[in-house]
């Protein structure tokens, strides 16, 4: 397998963790960084054992020996970069959200497409167990004719920043464009999507709140701005439905883990029950009597390692890009996929501000740039 030469642009929490998977990929090659906080750029340095580093990175997109970059910014700094670094002739994997709003991340589709390079989004749901499980049975047509969804993501107390974790910058429209949503909300939303087969948005309705008691002091250092819940409803064209509810902060215990229903049967994926895991599961009805069932997914994916080809290309999305730049395998639509996730999510955004429904037409004239000005 050729090696594939990286660039990444950012090495603060998220681009650490790409470094250490990276690190796990034989075929990866982390070749130059960047970062506008020189003492941390070159501390990740020489952890990773990265030979050469910029303050700027225009600089590192000069490089003529790097095949890919890998974007670990603020939401809102995701699509100049992007666009600067497909100019370039780099394929590019940015992390998620795809941008800071849906026209911000439209702009980096057109010109993946205009540029003739790979753009991959970090969905990391996507490769999980229990999504590649999901998606044989319904491709097999274990669930019938699939017609609702429910997407559910769940923190008692996780907001950024204000509750512990995290940076300020999480929390703030100006730099990350929304909350709990974006920041969440978007693994869940896209895994049901990918599961579903990325259909056409109708039209979206939803609410945000920003309700629970903030400790003062990291409220006002955050300038705390955006969602700490997001509920909404998707219509498909086609007739789906899905129904959203994705909480940083939320006076219940444990949520159920995401569904789909279908005509033949229906797939809960893992989920809190009691404060502890619940596993994928599997119901429909057998020789006139229901059945909830459970699956080895364990060994599911030791078996399908030794008979299949390319498995490890969806052992994470950091594997996956590799092998796709490799030519091991096709990417998956991960950037379609991550734009859809963002009109949904926008639009629950617009539906809030509107106080209605909203149509998929309205939210792509509706969405107004959060890029950053970038020098």
């Amino acid at each position: 397998m050729n090696k594939i030469r990286i660039g990444i642009i950012g090495v603060g929490i998220i681009g650490k963790v790409h470094l250490d998977y990276y690190a796990k990929i034989e075929g990866a090659e982390v070749v130059a960084a960047a970062d506008l906080n020189e003492a941390e750029l070159q501390s990740v340095a020489e952890k990773y054992h990265i030979p050469h580093t910029y303050t700027r990175f225009q600089d590192l997109l000069q490089r003529d020996d790097i095949d890919a970059v890998d974007i670990c910014l603020h939401n809102n700094a995701h699509a100049p970069v992007t666009i600067e670094a497909l100019k370039a002739g780099k394929h590019v994997y940015c992390e998620k959200p795809i941008a800071g709003s849906y026209i911000d991340g439209k702009s980096m589709v057109d010109a993946a497409r205009q540029y003739g390079r790979k753009l991959h989004i970090q969905l990391s749901h996507l490769y999980a167990k229990e999504t590649i499980a999901a998606k044989t049975l319904i491709e097999a047509g274990k669930l019938g004719k699939l017609y609702h969804a429910r997407s559910t993501g769940y923190r008692r107390r996780g907001r950024p920043y204000v509750d512990g974790y995290g940076t300020q910058f999480f929390t703030r429209k100006e730099s990350a464009g929304g909350g709990a949503l974006f920041d969440m909300g978007v693994y869940h939303i896209s895994q049901l999507l990918y599961l579903l087969g990325n259909r056409e948005v109708k039209t979206i309705t939803g609410s945000t709140y920003q309700e629970m008691e903030i400790d003062e002091r990291r409220k006002n250092i955050s300038q705390f701005d955006v969602e700490e819940l997001g509920v909404g409803f998707v219509r498909f064209k086609d007739g789906l439905t899905l129904d959203i509810i994705e909480s940083w902060a939320v006076h219940l215990n444990d949520f159920e883990g995401s569904s789909i229903i279908g005509s033949e049967g229906g797939i809960r994926l893992p989920g809190y029950a009691h404060g502890k895991p619940t596993p994928m599961t599997y119901h429909t009805n057998m020789c006139d009597m229901e059945m909830d069932s459970t699956f080895n997914l364990d060994a599911m994916s030791y078996r399908w390692h030794n008979l299949r080809d390319n498995m490890d290309a969806y052992d994470s999305s950091q594997h996956h890009w590799i092998a796709a730049l490799q030519g091991r395998v096709e990417l998956l639509p991960t950037a379609d996929i991550a734009l859809q996730t963002m009109l949904i999510s926008e639009g629950i955004y617009i539906s809030q501000r509107l106080g209605r429904e909203v149509t998929a037409d309205e939210v792509v004239s509706l969405s107004q740039s959060l890029a950053l000005q970038l020098t």
